[in-house]
């Protein structure tokens, strides 16, 4: 019995030896930390508005849901590559929800426009939820029956399985609260004045009130 014992040491200690490679090669995730990908039409409104959610640690802007490898803002927005303006939302899962998640963006858009958001129209600016296994989809899904249910309309907004996000320019990354001066066609304004500006000019918290009223979590700004 000894011998076998010492003979089976060596093949105990290499499955071991491998079984630590294997954890220490996946893929590293920040403890308590969770993301969610979302199209609602100007990602810097999107950012905006889940940067005030309480549990969520940070908001990206990127493209979703095309076939072109790192694509830029400007060939997004002249069209053809199929993605979405997006945002990629991290979370922390013990403070907000997934579910939760979902509730707050379907208020937060038009989900019943196909063509675009608000003055923004075309593809780039189409809603979608993107996931990434069936418990999201399910998610998704029920949120969406839960908005069409609340509204008594249809809603259009897709679910879409996730592919490669792509962070925008850097530029676009929390634009809605930099203070560098740009020309606008109110004239020099800061970033911060800029985006509050076209906010307001393109209608998206006067829709959502309409659509949504008091449920509406972010319109104002």
């Amino acid at each position: 019995m000894l011998m076998k014992l010492r003979r089976g040491r060596p093949m105990l200690l290499a499955m071991a030896i491998a079984i630590g490679v294997t954890l220490n090669c996946a893929p590293a995730k920040a403890a308590g930390t969770e993301t969610a990908i979302l199209a609602g039409g100007c990602f810097w409104c999107v950012e905006a508005d889940f940067e005030k959610l309480k549990g969520v640690k940070e908001v990206v802007s990127g493209f979703a849901g095309g076939t072109v490898a790192n694509p830029t803002y400007k060939q997004v927005v002249s069209g053809g590559t199929g993605h979405y303006e997006a945002v990629k939302v991290s979370y922390d899962p013990d403070v907000i929800t997934y579910d939760m998640i979902l509730h707050a963006f379907m208020r937060s858009v038009d989900p019943t426009d196909a063509g675009g958001q608000f003055c923004d129209r075309g593809e780039t600016y189409r809603t979608a939820i993107f996931v990434s296994d069936s418990g999201e989809r399910a998610s998704a899904e029920a949120a969406i029956a839960d908005a069409a249910a609340a509204l008594g309309k249809e809603v259009v907004t897709p679910v879409l399985p996730a592919s490669r996000f792509y962070e925008a320019e850097d530029y676009h990354q929390d634009y809605y609260k930099k203070g560098d001066i740009i020309l606008t066609r109110f004239g020099p304004r800061s970033k911060a004045k800029a985006y509050k500006l076209y906010r307001e000019s393109c209608g998206r918290d006067a829709r959502v009130r309409q659509l949504w009223g008091s449920a509406a979590p972010f319109a104002g700004g």
